[in-house]
Order: structure tokens, then sequence, then C-alpha cells
């Protein structure tokens, strides 16, 4: 199978990095993460970033971009602090409840994202959709999940979120399936049924093995990508424990 690297979501450590940017990083690279992906409003300047990450050998894999700055006042100034960073991958990591309180409004959702995916696809960059665990409730006869993915063109990145999709009632390998070659970046959270959101990758309920399976045979995955955001261990140490059993894993 694809020997897929593996990057961290670093909201997951979100604040050890306001406080030490360039030394959380350093952590992050030293615990054997190939990559990162970075979440929120930008708290660096773009050319400090790319100077860190290439001195510790980290690529940027992702950017968590609210959507505010993918709207056409802020597009261009969005691609031109990713390219610098050398970030390929801009994904809007959740829409406000107001602009998706029905099945309509997931319709032009998906027209938005359309739209933002033509945009970016001349500089060579693609945007995608992050989920929780609301697109997985039936809404108006249909899943928000496949009203958007179902509407939008192959180029919008499926980011599928594990622990948020099996939160919610997903079964994470038929929406691998059912939407082929469309998960380039996908985050593996852990959740579990006793115990939610707190035990590690690989204590957890999510099935694994299915879900690797899957991604690498019908994923298109360039990408995992860990997110751990409960409280088991100081944040540090629960992102590298998670990469310690991946790697245990075969990953």
């Amino acid at each position: 199978m694809a020997n897929i690297p593996i990057a961290l979501e670093l909201y997951s450590v979100r604040q050890d990095l306001a406080g030490d940017t360039a030394g959380t990083l350093k952590a992050v690279a030293e615990m054997g993460y190939a990559g990162v992906e970075f979440a929120g409003h930008p708290n660096n300047e773009a050319p400090e970033l790319r100077t860190i990450l290439d001195d510790l050998g980290l690529v940027c894999c992702g950017w968590y971009t609210p959507i505010d700055l993918v709207q056409d006042d802020k597009l261009e100034a969005t691609i031109e602090f990713n390219q610098i960073l050398g970030n390929p991958n801009v994904i809007i990591p959740g829409i406000p409840q107001n602009l998706r309180e029905t099945r309509e409004d997931w319709l032009k959702m998906a027209d938005f994202f359309n739209g933002v995916a033509e945009k970016l696809e001349v500089h060579k960059m693609a945007t995608g959709y992050h989920n929780h665990h609301i697109e997985f409730q039936e809404l108006d006869g249909e899943l928000p999940w496949d009203t958007f993915f179902g509407n939008t063109n192959p180029e919008v990145i499926m980011q599928l979120d594990t622990g948020n999709a099996f939160y919610g009632g997903a079964d994470l390998v038929s929406i691998l399936e059912k939407y082929p070659n469309r998960a380039v970046t996908v985050h593996l959270k852990p959740y579990s049924r006793s115990d939610g959101f707190r035990p590690l990758i690989g204590d957890d309920d999510v099935p694994w093995d299915d879900v690797f399976k899957a991604c690498e045979t019908n994923g298109n995955t360039e990408w995992y990508i860990v997110e751990y955001e409960s409280d088991l261990y100081e944040p540090l140490e629960s992102v590298k424990r998670c990469l310690d059993n991946l790697k245990a894993m075969g990953k």
C-alpha cells in the first residue's frame, strides 16, 4: 500500500504555537512529523513561517482557512500568502450556521466552493471542506455531506475528519468509496463510543485498518493529518503519542 506521509493539524497544539511558534514547530519536527497544517487567521508573516518550515524540513500541506479569507475581497491576499508559504491546500474548516440551515444553503455553498476552486486552480492550488458531525444528520431529505460533495467538482478536496464523522454516525469506509479520489488530505482523529474524543489514535473505536485501506486504494490520499483535541496528556505529548501509535500500526 501507499506510503502516505503524516502531518500534524496545529490546532491540536494551538496554545503552544501561539506562545512559541518556532519552538513548537521544532518540537513537532523532532517527533517525526513530515508536515503541518495551520489553522485560523495567520499570526505570523508568510516569509517567516516559510523560513522556519524549510529550516526544519517540514512541509505545509494545508491551512484551515476561515471562510471570510476566501471571499472576493480577500482571496488575492490569501493566495499570495499561501504561495509564499508553499501551501497548495486552502481548506475551509466549517460553514457558519446561518449559511447551512437548509439543503438549498448547502447547494449554494457547493456552488461557492466550485467558484473558489476554479480561481485557485490557475495558481496550482485547491480548496476543500473539513467536516464536523452535523454533515451526517439528515437535512431536507439528504445528508448535508452528500448534498455538498454530490454537487461540488472533483477538484474540491473532501477532507474527511474520521473522529467527527464517526461521532456523527457516518460509515467512514462508505464515504471514501462513494467519493473516490477526493480524500486528498484526511484528518486522523480518534473517537470512542464510551470515552468520546479522549483516547489516543489506536486506543479508540475508529476502524483504522479499514480506513487506511480505503484511503490508500480508493481515496487518492496524499497526506494523513493527525488531529487530537482532548486532554488525556498535555497537547505536545498527546500528538507525539498519536504519531508513535501510528508508526506502531505500520504508518
